[in-house]
């Protein structure tokens, strides 16, 4: 699971991506242009960037290269009906790091997703949280050393948590990254998932902290006894 940013104009293919996307299990955020774009960005981190270069109040190219002078090391994959090779020079200058022309195939989109995810995971360490590390390339949990056996939502909800450890995260927020858009789990999914978390991390699992009426957090300097 990856949190993926589009920033496309084009409502139509915007809305076609984000539930391809999600589809795949993929957490999605969109923006409608760059200006939005560049806010998004700098609310929440992403994994992988789509970034249309044609757009309204600032274009992608300016996006992009607004990103790299604030050090945003997140990979940006542009897309363009310009297909020349001073276009694909500019935006590869600019800071992206591939260029896919439109109209694409959606197979080819993720599979240039994919490639970016993966040079991601190669050049970053293993996310981790005080004792707990998490290892979305081998779907692996650690703590305190020793391995632990989680199931798939329980690994996606645990990996969200970790990533964004002090982010209170709410259940519709939970929801949203461990199941699929047309999914309808049980009211009350998210508290057993996480109550079968906490349990097999130990004495660590009191890192998960519930607010109440608001979420969950997980807090690596509150851990309680």
């Amino acid at each position: 699971m990856a949190r993926i940013l589009i920033v496309e104009d084009e409502r139509a293919l915007a809305s076609a991506l984000r539930r391809g996307l999600e589809d795949e299990g993929h957490v999605v955020d969109v923006a409608y242009d760059g200006a939005d774009g560049l806010r998004a960005a700098g609310l929440e981190p992403h994994d992988v960037i789509v970034l249309d270069v044609m757009l309204p109040s600032l274009s992608g190219l300016e996006l992009c290269r607004a990103l790299r002078r604030d050090r945003a090391t997140v990979p940006i994959l542009m897309l363009t009906a310009l297909d020349t090779t001073e276009d694909i020079v500019a935006g590869l200058d600019a800071g992206a790091d591939d260029y896919l022309t439109k109209p694409f195939a959606f197979e080819v989109l993720l599979a240039r997703i994919r490639s970016q995810l993966r040079r991601g995971v190669a050049g970053s360490p293993t996310t981790s949280a005080g004792p707990i590390e998490v290892d979305a390339a081998s779907h692996r949990v650690r703590c305190d050393g020793v391995d632990v056996e989680l199931t798939a939502k329980e690994f996606q909800l645990l990996e969200v948590l970790v990533r964004r450890k002090g982010t209170v995260h709410s259940k519709v927020q939970l929801v949203e990254a461990a199941w699929p858009r047309d999914a309808s789990p049980e009211s009350n999914s998210v508290e057993v998932h996480l109550a079968s978390v906490r349990k097999k991390l130990g004495a660590a699992g009191a890192l998960i902290h519930t607010v109440r009426g608001v979420g969950y957090v997980l807090r690596v300097d509150e851990r309680a006894v």
